[in-house]
């Protein structure tokens, strides 16, 4: 059975890969009968300002949540708020 450490590094390292980004930040675990919740931190490029074309370096602050199954697969991510994306 993955422990805790395990599931955060399989959820940070999907996450950087997936919305290519440097840095995650997961603040919140739950271990439930089917795998593991969890919520990570990431700043992205502004949405709204990439749209327009427009050259910048703001970044949005965005919350993230992953689920993983017993196996440490990821089953379903996406932006806390959003509909969830399924792998």
């Amino acid at each position: 059975m993955a422990n805790i450490e395990d599931a955060r590094k399989v959820v940070s390292d999907f996450l950087k890969k997936t919305l290519d980004v440097k840095d995650v930040k997961v603040f919140e675990a739950t271990k439930n009968g089917e795998g593991w919740d969890f919520e990570a931190e990431i700043y992205e490029e502004s949405s709204f300002i990439k749209s327009l074309g427009l050259p910048t370096r703001v970044l949005d602050r965005n919350i993230y949540e992953v689920k993983l199954d017993d196996n440490l697969e990821v089953q379903s991510y996406g932006r806390k708020g959003q509909s969830k994306t399924t792998e």
